[in-house]
Parts: structure tokens; sequence; C-alpha cells
């Protein structure tokens, strides 16, 4: 197999609502400083691999608008996934193991402010018997976090404590939405929204972006000082029905991780995309994460959830820090669809 490594990521200052800017707006600064802190000019990029929703733009192959954020010269080999971000990243990761491209550029966006993001969620649902019934991701998360709850797999207090972590550590993250010291006594007393979970548990409305370059073997060598090589990286998909799976746990991710090899050795960190405080939970269990394991640095999906970009997100923040020399190996972890439904894995190591 080729050596693949992220050798750089950017983002956007995540907002509640982007308004003064649609999605090419959004992607242009992010798409020139990826490239930019790649050290390299667009004709350099073999591949370019895109994530997005036409849900969220309410127009039929609404990334075909955001190619001209990429350029028109010179002509460029791309595809695009309605997936996150991290999926068009494996997409990306294939091609280049088939030899196919030296340096691949994975851009994805969301913007979630202009609708119902709820209401528009429910449409993702098997068609003939939960999507009629209006099932948003929020009532099936808290559907989930009961269940585990009720298992004993996870306290109230334990989901308090992640919001805390998460919002204290975006406090050092200059993208993050949503920042600051929160006390647990104080978001355990907090009204439910939808039992049991509260206001805190649930991932804010989010609009942005963010964007990473792939580069393969001695060129990822010769383009950064310390590249993220990607050791191992596998996603897995489980049924669409929340009446035939267990949701105390997540069966796919454990299987993801143990393809991707995360047991392998000592994980320094893991960026997990949990979009609600009780599946962070499931999922540090799930992956076998140890207390030593520090999880969501960058405040994770809790402080800023850009759909169809927030993945990519993860992936990127965890090679940003081996970059920086902060970590050694990190885990990155996407999800997609209802209750952790389907989860992507991956192992991210330095060199040296």
């Amino acid at each position: 197999m080729r050596d693949i490594a992220i050798i750089s990521f950017a983002q956007t200052k995540h907002v509640r609502s982007a308004q003064n800017v649609n999605e090419v707006e959004m992607l242009m600064p992010v798409l020139t400083d990826v490239v930019g802190q790649a050290g390299i000019t667009t004709d350099r990029i073999d591949f370019v691999c895109s994530g997005s929703s036409d849900y969220l733009s309410g127009v039929a192959f609404s990334f075909v608008l955001t190619l001209d954020g990429v350029g028109p010269w010179p002509p460029i080999s791309e595809s695009h996934v309605d997936m996150d971000g991290s999926w068009a990243l494996y997409e990306a990761w294939v091609k280049m193991q088939m030899g196919k491209a030296d340096i691949a550029l994975i851009y994805s966006y969301g913007k979630s402010s202009p609708g119902d993001i709820r209401r528009v969620l429910t449409r993702q649902q098997d068609p003939y018997y939960v999507a009629p019934l209006w099932a948003d991701p929020v009532s099936m998360a808290a559907l989930q976090a009961r269940a585990a709850l009720d298992a004993g797999v996870i306290t109230e207090a334990q989901m308090a404590e992640v919001v805390v972590r998460s919002r204290r550590d975006a406090l050092a993250n200059p993208y993050a939405q949503l920042a600051g010291e929160l006390d647990a006594a104080d978001l355990l007393a907090a009204d439910h929204i939808v039992s049991p979970l509260h206001a805190h548990d649930c991932p804010p409305v989010t609009d942005g972006a963010a964007a990473v370059i792939l580069a393969a073997g001695d060129v990822a060598r010769e383009l950064c000082d310390r590249p993220a090589w990607i050791r191992g990286i596998d996603h897995r998909i489980e049924p669409h029905s929340l009446g035939v799976r267990d949701l105390t746990t997540s069966v796919s991710t454990a299987q993801a991780a143990a393809r991707a090899g995360v047991g392998d050795g000592k994980v320094d960190l893991a960026e997990l995309h949990a979009p609600f405080s009780s599946q962070e939970l499931i999922l540090a269990q799930s992956l076998g994460l140890g207390d030593a394991v520090a999880i969501n640095p960058s405040g994770g999906a809790l402080c800023a959830n850009p759909i169809m970009a927030a993945g990519l997100i993860r992936m990127g923040e965890a090679a940003s820090r081996i970059t920086r020399g902060e970590a050694d190996r990190a885990v990155a972890h996407t999800t997609s669809g209802a209750c952790l439904q389907q989860n992507l894995v991956a192992v991210l190591e330095g060199e040296g």
C-alpha cells in the first residue's frame, strides 16, 4: 500500500448563520488557505473530491456551483460524495492507492441555518416507515441516550462532564462556535428539550466549511516537515431501522476501528464526531479508548457542527496536532445517519 498523509488543513470560523456569503464565497478563503499551507499551486493537484448535501442547499447538483471556488484552469479530475467530507477523503485515498494521483484536494461544506435542520434531516430516514413519522435526529438521539442510561452504560453526570470539557477545550480553538466555562451542576438542572437531552447535549446549528490536502510518499515528505500518515482507514454501516440494532453501543465503529488498527498502538488523542454528548461516551467505549486518551481537544461537534464538514474537521484537527508535533498517534472518527448508523475510523501517525 502507498503511504498517504494529510499535509495541510483549513477551516472557516464556524458561525450560527453565514447569511452574508454563499457556499462558494464561504469556501474560497478555505481553499486558498489549504493550498497555500501545502506550498503548492493548483496545477499540482491531481484529484479533487468534495462532500456536501443538496438537502441543505435546496438545489440539485449544488456541488457543481462550488467548483467555481476550485478554479476552471487547469482542467481537473473531480468527484463528489453526498456524504461528509471524510468520505470524500476516503474516495481520494482509494484513488491515490491505485496510483491515479499523488496530490488530492478534499473539501466539504454545509449551511444549516437557512431551514429547519431537524425537519430537513427527517428526509434521510427510511421513506416507508420512519420518514412519515417525521422522526428528527434529536428525537432519535434522545431514544439512544435513554437506552444507554437505562442500561447503565452511561450516566447523565458523565454527559454533563463531556459538555463541560468540550466547551472548556474550545476556548483554545479560534474556529469554534461555542466555548466557555460551564458548571456541570447547572447543566444537569437545565430543562430538557427532548428527554433526557438538554440543549447543551445537542450540536449547535452551524454554517462552515473545511478542506485538507492529501499527498503520497515522498511528495508528502517534500511538502510537509511532519506529515500525518493515514496508517489505517475503514468505514462500516449498520441497519437503517433502529429496532434491529443495539443503540447502547456502536458495532460498526468497533468493526471499523479493528480494521483500521486502532488497538495496534498507544493512542494520544481522538477526534470523535459525536454530535450529542451521549454519543461521545458510546463511541469512546466502542473504540476502546482509555482514560489517558485526550478526546476532542478541539471541542468537537458539540462546539461546532457544520453538517457535511464536521467529520472532515475531525480528520483535520487530529492531523494538525500530529504535524505540529503535539501527538504521535491519533484516531479520527466520522458518523452519518441516525444514532451512529454509519461510521468511519482512521488512524493517523507521525514519523520520528
